[in-house]
């Protein structure tokens, strides 16, 4: 099974196409090649790749996968 996990971007650079994504409290590097993201955004990350900006209601559902990763000791 492949899981996508649940970040916020930090910093975007434009020129390499990757942004910085912190996934509560642990920091890492996405390619963005697929989806347009800013700072602030909430995203979802698969196999090093931006996948998806989550809208405020899909925020809400990323806020109850991390509680439930966290919970198995995903995180």
């Amino acid at each position: 099974m492949c899981v996508a996990a649940p970040g916020m971007v930090v910093s975007v650079d434009e020129e390499k196409k990757t942004a910085t994504i912190d996934f509560d409290g642990v920091t890492r590097e996405a390619s963005t090649g697929f989806v347009s993201v800013r700072t602030g955004d909430r995203v979802m990350v698969h196999a090093g790749c931006v996948i998806q900006v989550l809208s405020m209601t899909q925020e809400e559902e990323m806020s109850e996968l991390s509680r439930v990763l966290e919970e198995v000791g995903a995180f």
